[in-house]
């Protein structure tokens, strides 16, 4: 038989096939199958300076001096930053540092412990 996908909006698995849309009976949702391709593609994949693939929680440590804009801090080569959340923007990772507090980094300028 042949496999069709779950609903995107409550997960059913009771869909059908209307032509050229699939529809789900328990909440009356109608995609394309080309609506589901696009979603798969938008779920951004983090990466550090080494190619190796960061999720939230990670332990990372920063490879060059940064300078903290607005202040004459920096950002030391070798600092260990723990327990970092990634986020949508230009500056990728979300994270506490200790010494300077909340912070912003980019992940081209850290590696995954």
């Amino acid at each position: 038989m042949n496999e069709l996908p779950s609903c995107p909006k409550c997960h059913s698995e009771y869909t059908y096939d209307d032509g050229s849309v699939f529809v789900c009976p328990e909440c009356a949702h109608e995609w394309t199958g080309e609506a589901e391709a696009d979603q798969q593609d938008e779920v951004k994949v983090y990466k550090d300076a080494n190619g190796t693939v960061l999720h939230d929680g990670d332990a990372v440590t920063v490879i060059k001096d940064l300078k903290v804009k607005g202040t004459s801090s920096v950002v030391k080569r070798g600092t260990k930053v723990k327990n970092i959340r990634l986020i949508d923007g230009d500056h990728d990772i979300d994270c506490k540092i200790d010494g300077l507090g909340e912070m912003q980094l980019k992940t081209k300028f850290v590696k995954k412990l």
